[in-house]
């Protein structure tokens, strides 16, 4: 299944990766000349990033309580992943649930063929069978447009300025070459890792549009997807601060209502608000009942 190209969206995304690969070669030119030993700490971080890259699914699931789940025990759930994943021409993912009354929903995993749609016991409780659709094929679009992938691949050099915020000083050398101090290595990595913080959340809630444009041509309803966001998020401000909320800031990205909290959470927002999300899908219903 292929779906018709928003250009706007894509041009976003794509200056923004932009402005993202130029932050990030200046910063490893300015690592490289100012900082001393600055090979081995890459190396470490590199191994960690590979090790992330083909691990995350699996930490990601522990990390929010959810198991893989058969057939058997979840018969309706697994039929109807398999038949939106058929629509979506994708492999059917594996299925997990997450024990919560939070309704929430998020996929993982590198690629389409190893890729696990996870739900959460709240979200089932929550929404009909239309909604349910919906939810489930955003997720699936997130697989479709490798969204786990680019995430991850965008955030790593991210990553490594943060580790060098934090334990730079431990691998600054001792400058015998005339380089600059490494708190100068250590500010860009304070400015690198801000800046690219709030890149990497620009590009995932253009991402949150693409994938809802996703679901709604999988599911033909976008009005079930939109009523779905209103029920969720609806949902979300009675529920209990501690129930899926602590822990999961690494996994916001790819949930489908973002679990908020803090001062300047819209800036630093994986999702776009739930409202403009509803309105974009609103208009493409009315384009799909002219079509």
């Amino acid at each position: 299944m292929e779906w018709d190209t928003d250009w706007g969206l894509r041009g976003r995304m794509a200056f923004t990766m932009f402005l993202l690969f130029a932050l990030y070669v200046v910063f490893v030119g300015v690592l490289t000349v100012y900082f001393g030993d600055f090979l081995f700490p890459m190396v470490m971080l590199a191994g960690f990033g590979i090790a992330q890259f083909f691990f995350s699914d699996t930490l990601a699931l522990k990390s929010m309580g959810a198991r893989e789940v058969s057939a058997e025990e979840y018969p309706e759930l697994h039929r109807r992943i398999e038949r939106l994943s058929q629509q979506a021409d994708l492999p059917k993912p594996t299925v997990a649930v997450a024990d919560t009354q939070v309704p929430n929903a998020f996929a993982t995993g590198r690629n389409k063929k190893n890729a696990t749609v996870a739900v959460t016991t709240g979200l089932l409780r929550t929404l009909d069978d239309d909604e349910l659709d919906g939810v489930l094929a955003h997720e699936l679009a997130h697989v479709k447009n490798r969204d786990v992938m680019v995430m991850t691949i965008a955030s790593f050099l991210s990553t490594i300025a943060f580790f060098i915020v934090r334990w730079g000083w431990l691998f600054g050398g001792d400058n015998r070459q005339g380089g600059a101090p490494v708190i100068v290595a250590i500010a860009v990595s304070i400015v690198v890792w801000i800046v690219s913080f709030l890149l990497i959340r620009a590009l995932s809630r253009y991402r949150e549009y693409t994938a809802d444009r996703g679901a709604a041509v999988i599911t033909g309803k976008p009005g079930a997807l939109a009523s779905a966001l209103v029920s969720i998020d609806g949902r979300m401000d009675r529920v209990p601060d501690q129930d899926l909320r602590d822990g999961s800031a690494e996994m916001n990205a790819f949930f489908i209502i973002p679990i908020s909290a803090g001062f300047l959470s819209r800036i630093a927002s994986t999702h776009p608000p739930t409202e403009k999300r509803i309105d974009r899908l609103r208009e493409l219903e009315r384009e799909m009942e002219t079509a």
